[in-house]
């Protein structure tokens, strides 16, 4: 068998190499081609990584009108609710089956008092949200209903904790609030109306404590770190996940200190990586940007792999094992705020762009679940790369909203690892790490296997222009229909409104073909094509 598998992969390379130079040759003789061509091989054999649901999962932070306004508005709002929470938000994360779901921040988290947000609401103290344009809440949104959101959404809860301006008093008696079944703190709970504990699985030991969260060196929050986790106990068989803060972007120093000094005492190490600040060194529109900022974005969002390695290189040098996750617990774009917004809420449109970050991302994730076990894309409601826009009574869906449904296929279904052979197109990239050139491959594509037998193919065609026809090697897994679903638009800026909220919505897809054990795709230009072969 092995040495099939090299001869197989001899063939493919060489058979790679003549493509490159038939291209070469082509592109000199024909500048303009309608269509690319891909191939795509899958190797089953390979297959030994089942994708955590909790790759899927979200991120709600008290910011701007992600929490009040989008998820939340109160039992005597005359917008449709269920016990405050919006029925028609509510029904949309429903559908995107949502895993697991992180709160309160984000940088509120290391400014949030829990106590604040517990017992009646006419008696809760009101606050100045300083992180986030300064904005006075009511604390109506706490622990209880986000708890109690978690149910309805049947995901887990992921709590952080305050290190920044909290105590480890605090942090262990919200541990006990939410958790214990017995003691001063679970009578607490029950007087406020909730007789049974909550399962709460993950716990944050505060939020980017390199910046909002302390600014603190990682000499020193290591130590805070193994004094705090000390403090958050499982109580009553409900066993604790615990996630210290880790680096932004290539901080390698942070992760290495993190890993050399507290990795015994840690389940998981959070990674932050943002599609932001384009190659001008501005963030720039949400929905007005150029054909060279667009490939950028690919390519800036694509280099999270190199950053995900990298960490990955020093996580494995200290725990071979890959006992410590990595959770990437903020993910995805930051532009400018919308013109006319309020200053400090990040709010942001979405476009077809932003859809193309998701599925790539994803893609990314898809391939280091040995390491990764959880990310969560900020954020879930009228924040950053949101799910969903909410206005007064109105919602609407973005393309990123139809990119994790059209991708939840993935949810706990086995990796299926594959070799992509693709046009690539040079664009601009940060100066300093790689000379200011990326190479970009205009194909991406991740497959899984779900437990009933079934293929899934996700593929993205990122050209701008030009549609690909691709072709994918179907040996060994024995389908022979193919269905799917197609996510395109008419121009890389399009989005949804709430004067037009169908712009960018999926559509029945019909230009695949299974014949002799291949799969032949033509995916049209600008277009995220999702399969089910069976």
């Amino acid at each position: 068998m092995r040495i099939f598998v090299a001869v197989f992969n001899l063939i493919f390379d060489i058979m790679k190499a003549r493509k490159l130079i038939a291209g070469a040759a082509l592109m000199a003789a024909m500048p303009l081609m309608a269509q690319e061509t891909s191939q795509i091989r899958l190797h089953p054999e390979q297959a030994n990584q089942v994708i955590p649901k909790e790759i899927y999962g979200q991120f709600a932070e008290h910011l701007g009108t992600c929490i009040y306004g989008g998820l939340w508005v109160g039992e005597d709002s005359k917008i449709p609710n269920t016990d405050g929470y919006r029925n028609d938000v509510l029904q949309a994360l429903k559908d995107l089956k949502v895993p697991v779901l992180r709160w309160p921040g984000g940088c509120f988290a290391d400014e949030y008092h829990w106590r604040d947000g517990i017992g009646p609401k006419e008696n809760r103290p009101r606050m100045v949200n300083n992180n986030w344009g300064g904005t006075v809440e009511d604390n109506s949104f706490g622990t209880h209903e986000f708890l109690n959101l978690c149910e309805l959404l049947e995901c887990e809860p992921y709590v952080s904790m305050n290190v920044g301006s909290g105590t480890v008093q605090e942090t262990a008696q919200w541990v006990e609030y939410m958790t214990a079944e017995d003691g001063p703190m679970a009578k607490l709970r029950k007087q406020n109306g909730r007789e049974k504990p909550w399962k709460v699985k993950y716990i944050g030991v505060g939020n980017e404590s390199w910046g909002c969260g302390g600014n603190m060196r990682p000499e020193y929050y290591a130590d805070l770190y193994r004094r705090y986790q000390t403090y958050c106990r499982s109580y009553n068989g409900n066993e604790l996940f615990k996630i210290a803060s880790g680096s932004g972007e290539y901080d390698l120093h942070w992760t290495e200190v993190l890993m050399d000094r507290a990795r015994n005492f840690m389940n998981g190490l959070s990674l932050h990586y943002y599609t932001v600040a384009g190659w001008t060194g501005s963030k720039g529109s949400a929905t007005d940007f150029s054909t060279e900022d667009y490939y950028w974005t690919m390519g800036k969002c694509l280099d999270i792999e190199n950053c995900i390695l990298e960490h990955m290189r020093i996580m494995d040098e200290y725990d071979p094992q890959k006992r410590v996750a990595l959770m990437v617990d903020e993910w995805g774009t930051w532009w400018d705020e919308e013109p006319g917004t309020i200053k400090g809420h990040l709010y942001q449109q979405n476009t077809m762009r932003d859809a193309f970050v998701a599925a790539l991302s994803l893609n990314v994730f898809h391939k280091y679940t040995d390491r990764i076990k959880m990310a969560n894309i900020a954020q879930v409601a009228n924040v950053l790369q949101s799910m969903i826009l909410t206005k007064d009574d109105k919602m609407v869906l973005t393309p990123t909203y139809y990119v994790f449904q059209m991708y939840n296929v993935h949810q706990d279904a086995t990796y299926l690892p594959l070799d992509v052979l693709c046009a690539t197109k040079q664009v601009r990239a940060q100066m300093g790490r790689d000379g200011g050139q990326r190479t970009l491959p205009l194909l991406g594509a991740t497959a899984s296997r779900a437990k009933d037998g079934t293929v899934h193919i996700s593929l993205s065609n990122v050209d701008l222009e030009k549609a690909n026809e691709v072709t994918v090697d179907l040996a060994g897994l024995g389908v022979n229909a193919v269905s799917g679903q197609i996510l395109t638009c008419k121009q890389i800026s399009d989005k949804n409104t709430f004067e037009q909220p169908d712009v960018v919505k999926p559509a029945g897809f019909k230009d695949a073909k299974v014949s002799k054990g291949k799969l032949v795709v033509k995916v049209p230009p600008m277009s995220i094509v999702a399969l089910e072969l069976k």
